[in-house]
């Protein structure tokens, strides 16, 4: 007969941590459910109403009992993410961030304002960076700046002689 997977006695302090954890509301949503999971399971629910509750499967709610019966709080953070680690040093990143912050006329460019492709297209004439549209935009946000898409108003023309300037 299978072992029943159990999980392990939860110490005071961490009940406490678990319990402001299923409160809170500024913390990541992954880390709260977590938190109100292994409360669950501390509190003997089965593991398939906890999986229909959350409307998380069966195999993750296990990963969940696994992961704090090995490492406790830690478990529940996120695990690293696979793949290519940044190969952006610090200094590209400033000289990408500079760019971003100056206006493009200050860099003796025809443009009034940066998009991402002209800001990729500085970048690889320029700097000498390949880099892409994504990761760029992924550095800008990681540094606290905001990217706000161009918008176009049809409107009245402000200028009423705009006809007779424009011409035929």
């Amino acid at each position: 007969m299978p072992k029943k997977l159990q999980l392990r006695a939860i110490t005071n302090d961490e009940n406490q941590e678990l319990q402001r954890l299923s409160r809170s509301r500024t913390e990541a949503a992954r880390r709260v459910e977590r938190a109100k999971i292994v409360l669950a399971l501390g509190a003997k629910e089965r593991v398939a109403e906890i999986a229909e509750r959350y409307q998380r499967s069966l195999p993750m709610i296990y990963q969940v009992l696994h992961r704090f019966n090995a490492m406790g709080l830690a478990a529940l953070d996120d695990a690293p993410k696979s793949g290519r680690p940044q190969s952006y040093s610090e200094e590209q990143r400033g000289q990408l961030l500079a760019a971003a912050q100056t206006h493009p006329q200050q860099l003796g460019l025809s443009f009034g304002h940066w998009t991402l492709d002209r800001l990729v297209h500085y970048a690889h004439e320029q700097l000498a960076i390949a880099i892409s549209r994504s990761q760029l935009g992924l550095i800008l946000q990681q540094e606290g700046l905001r990217w706000y898409q161009e918008k176009s108003y049809f409107t009245e023309r402000p200028d009423p002689q705009f006809a007779e300037k424009r011409g035929p």
